[in-house]
């Protein structure tokens, strides 16, 4: 039974010493940003094709519960509150949580913020956000932490999860020489966080992206989110034209309206120009065909 004991000890160590530095959060320093000078009027753009408000709240003071099979996540208040909010944030601060998943104090953020989206995002893009969100009301709300059961209670396994699915580059490849088709993908795979909801996930919570917007079970749990590729049963039957009217109007070409948590993406894209709304149509319809 000794022997056990200590082989167990032992082994314990080994784990832990492998576990730690393997799951550390991953940080870019002052050094790594762009020569960059604030934009809010730019960042006003971003806020609004993030749909910030949809999670946040209007005034972004967080405290909207998100319930899921890992347990029940509780939205952060991201106004420009010093002490329950991120006022005290840096530009930095912000690039290494929407880019990375990594909190200013040291711990890893869990995918319920759709970081894996927002990777893919211009760093001069999060720097101009930031100074949008400084021109905003502060919020004094604090909120509750999440509620979740172990094994996912356990933060520091989110650096493992991370080397499974947090990836920079384009979900679709581009050639580069269609600058509206690029400016699509941008606001669909990026700021827009699209395939957060209209993408299957798998066992762990991660986004499988060889099914890349062909819908999947509704994060709220009830019903599903559609596919959005150019399937049939997608969005065949739209033209780029239909697409863009859509996200402007919320009428479908059959005169249906938008419904569901879709109801503010919507809003909040048709508050976007016409050649953004045009852009994420030209992209859409590029999306390979899936049931």
């Amino acid at each position: 039974m000794g022997r056990s004991i200590k082989w167990l000890l032992a082994g314990g160590l080994v784990l832990a010493f492998v576990f730690w530095p393997l799951t550390q959060p991953v940080y870019l320093s002052l050094a790594d940003l762009p020569d960059h000078r604030a934009d809010p009027v730019n960042g006003e753009q971003i806020f609004i094709a993030g749909g910030c408000t949809s999670c946040h709240g209007d005034r972004l003071e967080g405290g909207q519960e998100l319930k899921s099979d890992f347990g029940t996540f509780f939205v952060p208040n991201i106004s420009p509150d010093p002490d329950t909010g991120i006022g005290d944030w840096s530009d930095l601060d912000l690039v290494n949580a929407m880019m990375l998943g990594s909190s200013p104090g040291g711990l890893h953020y869990y995918p319920s913020f759709p970081y894996t989206s927002y990777t893919r995002m211009k760093v001069q893009d999060i720097i101009d956000l930031k100074a949008w969100l400084d021109t905003l009301e502060p919020v004094d709300n604090p909120v509750k932490p999440h509620d979740l059961g172990f094994p996912w209670s356990v933060r520091r396994a989110v650096g493992l999860w991370k080397m499974l699915y947090l990836e920079q580059g384009p979900v679709v490849p581009g050639t580069g020489s269609d600058p509206v088709y690029e400016r699509g993908r941008y606001l669909v795979e990026g700021a827009g966080h699209c395939g957060e909801c209209h993408t299957p996930r798998g066992i762990l919570g991660g986004l499988q992206d060889a099914r890349w917007l062909a819908g999947g079970p509704n994060p709220d749990g009830e019903g599903s989110v559609p596919n959005i590729t150019s399937h049939k049963n997608g969005l065949g039957s739209w033209s780029e034209a239909d697409i863009a009217y859509y996200l402007e109007s919320g009428f479908t070409p059959d005169f249906d309206t938008v419904g569901g948590s879709m109801v503010k993406v919507q809003e909040h894209i048709a508050q976007l120009p016409e050649s953004d709304r045009k852009a994420i149509a030209a992209y859409l319809k590029s999306i390979p065909a899936l049931p």
